[in-house]
């Protein structure tokens, strides 16, 4: 399975520019709580955790494990032509994260695969972050 998958531009709002600005650039931005120390995703202002509005955002390492997965052979939209792997990584620093396992055969993913991120430009400056097998 290849990177053929489309790669849509996302909705960028003035609260998430900062990540998605960070994608173009290779780099995986997560909001820490500096009060806590809770990552958070998705990225937001307040803490979900101790409702401090003490949060910065800070690189993450974009390795993690798969924690669920499934390969969808139909879809809708830009991914109608199907066949791709839709899947929650959980990030090392904690959070799961909704996205697409590339460039390796899906009988090669198990639950507890290591994965790390790769980025698929949108040709809007900015890419969608996706996962391929460590």
């Amino acid at each position: 399975m290849s990177d053929t998958i489309p790669a849509p531009a996302p909705l960028v709002t003035p609260e998430t520019a900062p990540f998605w600005e960070a994608t173009a650039q290779g780099k995986l931005l997560l909001k820490r709580c500096s009060d806590c120390g809770t990552y958070n995703w998705y990225p937001r202002t307040i803490c979900p955790e101790c409702s401090s509005l003490n949060t910065e955002w800070t690189e993450a390492s974009g390795r993690g494990e798969v924690y669920s997965f499934t390969y969808n052979t139909r879809g809708d939209g830009p991914y109608k032509e199907g066949g791709y792997v839709l899947a929650y990584v959980q990030l090392d620093e904690g959070p799961r994260v909704m996205t697409n396992i590339v460039d390796c055969d899906p009988d090669d993913i198990n639950i507890g695969s290591r994965v790390e991120v790769v980025f698929h430009d949108t040709g809007e400056g900015n890419a969608l972050y996706r996962f391929t097998l460590a």
